[in-house]
C-alpha cells in the first residue's frame, strides 16, 4: 500500500477493525518513511448489471431513492430506509457474486420493504412488477392476506383489526 503523503511503497498495519455495518475492514497504517499514519477501508466490490448491460457499483443511496417514492406519506423514517438499504446490500452480497443483475436487487428490496410497510411494498411492487390492471393488484393483495392469515394461524393469535382498511 502506497503512503498517500510520501508515496512510499510500504506501510505497516497498526490496527484493524470491522466497520460498524460489517461491510468492510478499517485499517490504521503507519508509513516507515515519513512516520505519518493514515486510514484505509477495504471492502469487496459489488457491481450491478443494468438492463442495458452496463455495470455500475452497488449504491445504497440508489436503493433508498428507489424506495423513497413508494414510502411517501407513510410512517417510514430515513433511518428505516437506511436499514432497509443495508439489508438489501447484505442480501445481495450473500449471493456470493461480485456482479448482480439489477432485477435481483429489486427482488431483494421486496422482502424487507414488505416487513417495513405493506402499503409501500404494494406501491413499489406495482411499479417493479409492472402491474397492468386491477387483477394484478387483487392477486398481490390476496397473496398478502394469505401470508398474514398464515402468520396469524402459526402464532395462535387472532387478528382483531385487519391491517388493510379495505376488506
Amino acid at each position: 500500500m502506497f503512503c498517500p503523503y510520501c508515496r512510499h511503497d510500504s506501510s505497516r498495519v497498526v490496527d484493524s477493525r470491522s466497520l460498524e455495518d460489517g461491510s468492510g475492514i478499517r485499517r490504521r497504517r503507519h508509513c516507515p518513511q515519513c512516520s505519518k499514519r493514515f486510514t484505509t477501508v477495504e471492502t469487496t466490490s459489488l457491481s450491478v448489471i443494468k438492463r442495458s448491460g452496463a455495470a455500475e457499483p452497488f449504491d445504497r443511496a440508489k436503493v433508498i431513492n428507489g424506495v423513497r417514492k413508494a414510502c411517501q406519506g407513510r410512517p417510514v423514517s430515513t433511518d428505516d430506509l437506511a436499514v432497509l438499504a443495508q439489508e438489501v446490500e447484505e442480501s445481495v452480497r450473500a449471493s456470493g457474486n461480485a456482479e448482480v443483475d439489477a432485477n435481483d436487487v429489486g427482488l431483494a428490496i421486496l422482502g424487507p420493504l414488505k416487513r417495513l410497510d405493506v402499503v409501500a411494498y404494494m406501491r413499489f411492487a406495482s411499479v417493479y412488477r409492472g402491474f397492468d390492471n386491477l387483477d394484478d393488484f387483487e392477486s398481490a393483495l390476496e397473496q398478502l392476506r394469505r401470508e398474514e392469515l398464515d402468520a396469524t394461524t402459526e402464532s395462535g393469535t387472532k387478528v382483531v383489526q385487519p391491517r388493510f382498511g379495505f376488506r
